[in-house]
């Protein structure tokens, strides 16, 4: 049985298994709640994008200002796909 997480969280069984994917706290609880909405019908899969993996460098600094992300100027490719994933 799925842990209450408190109102805020809409679908508490999405959540707990988006964290378990290692999702953020803020990634998961959009996911989870905007699949627990009539309204909207987000996919768990995502989109059609390749993996950050197999991005390049200077594509994951260029999404990473697109986002404002605070100190990606000294990150390397490992830390932007991490700042990225956790934002």
């Amino acid at each position: 049985m799925a842990k209450d997480h408190g109102s805020s969280i809409k679908d508490d069984e999405t959540y707990e298994a988006l964290r378990d994917d290692g999702y953020s706290k803020e990634a998961a609880a959009r996911i989870a709640n905007a699949q627990a909405s009539d309204d909207q019908n987000p996919s768990r899969e995502g989109g059609k994008a390749a993996p950050y993996e197999d991005w390049t460098k200077d594509d994951l600094y260029d999404r990473a200002q697109e986002l404002d992300i605070d100190g990606r100027s000294d990150m390397t490719k490992s830390e932007l796909i991490s700042a990225l994933r956790n934002r």
